[in-house]
């Protein structure tokens, strides 16, 4: 039997200029991966990160 880790909804809103971006990821070991890297503006380090229920 394989486990298939959980799809959970998360809203990513960029520290540096304000812009949102709604995905989809999978939480694996205490993390959530939705293979998000760096926001339009070049940045690549300062998020809010809010997983929501789907």
């Amino acid at each position: 039997m394989t486990v298939v880790p959980e799809r959970v909804k998360v809203t990513i809103r960029c520290k540096s200029c304000g812009e949102r971006f709604i995905l989809k990821g999978r939480r694996e070991k205490g993390r959530i991966d939705t293979g998000f890297k760096q926001c339009i503006c070049n940045n690549d380090t300062d998020f809010e990160i809010e997983p929501n229920e789907l």
